[in-house]
């Protein structure tokens, strides 16, 4: 046959017979992959809220970390100890997507719910969900147990690493304590019916307005009646004559932000049943108080630090903006004066939650919850936290002469609860938690833990000077108290406008903080 000039005739292959009836097997298996890969794919979408929390992305996690810690810390505290409204955009997650959406039903129709059916019409979704329904039904029950089983192990292995946490803050915490007693901070709240040991009338002249929850209407008094007794030993109640012939011809200053303040009002108090003191301040500025007891040669004094490192002010109007804080520099203020006291009690913690920028050798290394700078890396809080313990134990440590005692008060927990401190967050518990109700976690752990550490690398160094630096322990017994902050009862009823934020971070006076004083007495005897 001849072929006509022009394009030349393409021979029609064809697919061999015994190819076909495997066809329709390789498509179902094609259609299967794409489903089960999509639904792994979305239910990783880094826009999902869940993924986000896990994401290590600074610019969500400084607006989600700044959610979360506002919940707990005392985000915005004023050098008087009362609480500013920082105003801001709720920081709740985003609204699912439409791929997420598309997950849920992938989700619901693979654990056999609805089976057959589904909502979902984006393109080859629908049908191929149904197909694997129906023709995957009897491996289900399989796949489910070993879902279950990897769950387990996932929840199993996470108990296991915060048991092991637990046991490295026990072992450390033992470590810094030195052995030198039983471990106070080891123990429960118990009853007390013989307390409060003076009351909001009888220390008018040291309670401030918004720690006089008796003032303001508190109607319950059972927060009053509580003592901590430690697990091996007896803490007596603080005495406070014998307090001050112990203490005589000493000196003790208090070293930290609004709650040592609180700590030192407590202290006043306690002893203004034997002595009251003269008020010998060179400074009409409340946060720079001394008191001198004439008739036992002894002097209380608070230097108000609350970074503990030396700071400065963005704005020296507005103290809701940022702070420039350098993390390698001495706070003069204390620094240059610590040298000459008996006892020091150095604390600090709710400030490190506020907007920050971070300094070290003077240039700027980073920020915290800072506005949209250029060029600076944002850093979390525990990275402030660090440098300003390490830096406060290098001014000690390096004071030439120091023979006193310096004491590490550790980080009291607040308790905001049912929102953040922003958004309505109170704390209207009227008893402490039981032994084993509250754990320690989160940045709470995480501020204890580093104070831990820090103190016992001062030690190291201070040990072959001689000095003397001591732990003070008062995280786990305050993390119980949930009951003793005045939340909405520091101030007049007529000022409880729903947009004013509790008060869950200070404490009540009288109250649980004046168990401190019956640690402090303990702590000091130890080294008489």
């Amino acid at each position: 046959m001849k072929v006509p000039a022009g394009k030349p005739q393409a021979r029609r292959k064809t697919v061999p017979k015994i190819i076909l009836p495997f066809v329709p097997i390789v498509l179902f298996f094609t259609v299967i992959s794409i489903v089960r890969y999509s639904h792994r794919d979305i239910s990783g979408d880094t826009n999902s809220p869940s993924s986000f929390i896990l994401s290590s992305d600074d610019s969500y996690v400084a607006s989600d970390v700044v959610t979360k810690h506002a919940e707990e810390e005392h985000a915005g505290e004023l050098s008087d100890g009362r609480l500013y409204d920082r105003s801001g955009e709720s920081q709740s997650p985003p609204p699912p997507s439409e791929t997420t959406a598309m997950t849920v039903e992938i989700e619901k129709n693979g654990r056999g719910e609805d089976e057959g059916t589904t909502n979902n019409t984006n393109g080859p979704y629908k049908g191929a969900t149904q197909s694997s329904t129906r023709r995957r039904s009897k491996k289900r029950p399989r796949r489910r147990q070993r879902r279950r089983r990897e769950t387990t192990l996932v929840a199993a292995k996470r108990t296991e690493t915060k048991a092991e946490e637990d046991d490295d803050v026990r072992v450390l915490a033992a470590e810094v304590a030195g052995g030198g007693g039983c471990d106070l901070s080891a123990g429960e709240w118990v009853g007390d019916r013989e307390g409060p040991y003076y009351t909001n009338v009888t220390c008018d002249w040291a309670i401030q307005e918004h720690q006089n929850c008796m003032k303001f209407g508190r109607p319950d008094t059972g927060y009053l009646k509580w003592r901590w007794k430690p697990d091996g030993c007896e803490l007596p109640v603080f005495d406070p004559d014998r307090f001050l012939k112990m203490v005589r011809g000493k000196s003790l200053a208090f070293v930290g932000d609004s709650v040592a303040r609180n700590h030192m009002q407590s202290l006043l108090c306690l002893l203004s049943s034997v002595a009251r003191p003269v008020d010998v301040s060179t400074t009409e500025d409340e946060n720079f108080k001394r008191w001198e007891y004439g008739e036992y040669d002894f002097n209380i004094t608070i230097f108000w630090s609350p970074y503990l490192v030396r700071t400065q002010r963005t704005d020296p109007n507005d103290v809701t903006r940022p702070f420039n804080l350098f993390l390698d520099e001495f706070d003069q203020s204390w620094t240059t004066q610590i040298g000459g006291f008996d006892y020091a009690v150095i604390s600090a913690g709710h400030w490190f939650s506020r907007p920050t920028f971070f300094y070290l050798n003077g240039s700027l290394v980073g920020c915290q919850y800072c506005p949209p700078t250029p060029n600076v890396t944002h850093l979390p809080s525990t990275f402030s936290y660090r440098h300003a313990f390490r830096t406060a134990f290098r001014a000690i440590t390096g004071t030439e002469g120091f023979r006193g005692v310096a004491f590490l008060r550790t980080f009291a927990p607040s308790h905001f609860e049912n929102g953040r401190w922003d958004r309505g967050g109170d704390c209207v518990r009227t008893g402490p938690f039981g032994r084993g109700e509250k754990v320690l976690d989160g940045y709470n752990l995480e501020y204890y833990r580093i104070q831990l550490e820090e103190l016992r690398s001062a030690q190291r160094v201070g040990r072959g000077k001689g000095m003397r630096l001591r732990l003070f322990d008062t995280t786990l017994p305050m993390l119980l108290r949930p009951d003793g902050h005045p939340g909405k009862f520091g101030r007049p009823a007529s000022l409880n406008a729903s947009n004013v934020p509790s008060d869950c971070v200070h404490w009540c006076l009288p109250g649980p903080i004046d168990s401190w004083n019956d640690f402090l007495y303990e702590l000091i005897r130890r080294e008489v």
